[in-house]
């Protein structure tokens, strides 16, 4: 949807909601990393919305404000946490679970993070094979599950006296699906809805109820979910902002940053190997070869789109992209990144790179809960609709309007999320070509 350059924004009032689907590692160090910077006992490292800044007019203006100066955003102390998850421990107890936080940050946030109890998930085996739910809802229907997630919302926010409300899926990924006749238009859905169609997936009702509803919604992970024209067509007709799919976090950030960097010089590639050993209950539902399929499509298609192998054979044609997940407990959410990438340069001479990225995945992940719930929140103050393709910076296998291919390019794609900004305020967009101060 265009939007007016200089947009009326409606100020962020009241209470936000942010309802999570999932209550697992990424959720719960999301909700106690928000309770610790409230409380001043740590620092917003890796969100955009809360220490990155934005310029404004010319290098020589300095005016370089923080976003959160600049765009009317949700205030931290204004949210409000819900959650859904197949098993009923509190916010505290599934974080002890996790293992991502020290006990002893925790024990300082436990009475805020006792009082989040997820509601009873939406949740079907043959979807997430390695996974076995005992808080679960029962209806007849999908379209009857769905009025239920719809109900619970409405009572969310009527209990928790919310002015608004997002929802980000943060729960498993699920199995491997292709786009079905069923997901074609929004009638053709609400039929497989009441009539529990094998190709509408768990996420896919939590994602139409929370359009129903009118609530912005963000898939982080590599499901289709909202990525079906059923549910774009829905989006529109509400007037509700969606996005996704699949949170950019460790190993495929990486790529984001170095693959442009190799384009930009016009360094050849022969091939990129990656493995990845992880021990969360990420990995172990990825340890399902339909669920890694869903995976593995995401990861394998950033290199293609950022390379373009069609405009520049010499350097990209046929080369050999691998990658590989394996489940591995004694790591925990410290993942493990493995890349082996064979380059080739000036007359054709072989080079490697190596990178070794010890990283912890929902503590990356957890800054982009963050920063979609506040941006989505704007956008749909802002009179934004359907799919908001200036929040790529935060995703593997961004949305697009149909027929147009996904911008990879972590640095094309901040600079499209700022832009979008300084469009929304009225502001210049920068170009970053420089002659007008050197005329």
């Amino acid at each position: 949807m265009a939007v007016e350059k200089g947009a009326e924004i409606a100020p962020a009032q009241g209470r936000l909601g942010v309802l999570l689907v999932g209550l697992g590692a990424v959720s719960t160090t999301f909700i106690a990393g928000v309770e610790a910077v409230k409380r001043g006992l740590a620092e917003p490292v890796g969100s955009l919305t809360q220490m990155g800044t934005i310029r404004l007019g010319k290098r020589t203006d300095n005016r370089v404000p923080k976003i959160k100066d600049f765009v009317p955003l949700a205030e931290l102390d204004d949210l409000v946490f819900g959650a859904w998850d197949i098993f009923p421990d509190s916010a505290y107890e599934a974080a002890l679970q996790a293992g991502v936080l020290e006990k002893e940050l925790l024990a300082q946030l436990k009475p805020q993070l006792q009082k989040i109890k997820p509601m009873r998930a939406v949740f079907d085996q043959r979807y997430v094979k390695r996974l076995n739910g005992t808080h679960v809802k029962e209806g007849k229907t999908k379209m009857d599950l769905a009025e239920q997630l719809i109900e619970e919302i409405a009572e969310f926010k009527r209990r928790h006296r919310c002015a608004r409300l997002v929802m980000i899926w943060a729960a498993s990924t699920e199995v491997f699906m292709k786009p079905h006749p069923v997901h074609r238009t929004l009638r053709s859905f609400e039929k497989g809805l009441k009539e529990n169609h094998r190709a509408i997936a768990p996420s896919m009702i939590y994602a139409y109820a929370a359009l129903r509803a009118g609530i912005p919604f963000a898939n982080g992970a590599p499901n289709l979910t909202v990525d079906i024209p059923a549910m774009v067509e829905l989006a529109n007709e509400r007037n509700v902002p969606i996005c996704g799919k699949d949170f950019k976090t460790g190993q495929t950030l990486m790529k984001t940053i170095i693959a442009p960097g190799l384009k930009s010089r016009l360094l050849g590639l022969h091939g990129w190997y990656s493995t990845n050993i992880l021990g969360n209950r990420d990995g172990e539902v990825l340890d399902d070869p339909e669920s890694f399929k869903t995976k593995e499509e995401s990861k394998l298609s950033v290199l293609e789109y950022i390379l373009q192998p069609d405009l520049y054979p010499e350097l990209y044609k046929d080369f050999s992209h691998l990658v590989r997940i394996n489940y591995y407990p004694p790591r925990g959410d410290n993942k493990e990144g493995w890349d082996n990438i064979d380059i080739f340069g000036w007359l054709g001479y072989p080079m490697q790179i190596k990178i070794n990225f010890l990283c912890r995945d929902s503590i990356l992940a957890a800054p982009i809960v963050l920063d979609l719930a506040l941006f989505l929140d704007l956008a749909q103050r802002a009179g934004m609709r359907g799919i908001q393709e200036w929040l790529s910076f935060y995703f593997k296998s961004p949305m697009t309007a149909p027929g147009l291919y996904p911008e990879h390019d972590l640095f094309i794609q901040l600079m499209k999320l700022k832009n979008t900004l300084r469009h929304l305020r009225g502001e210049e967009l920068i170009t970053h070509l420089g002659l007008e101060y050197y005329d």
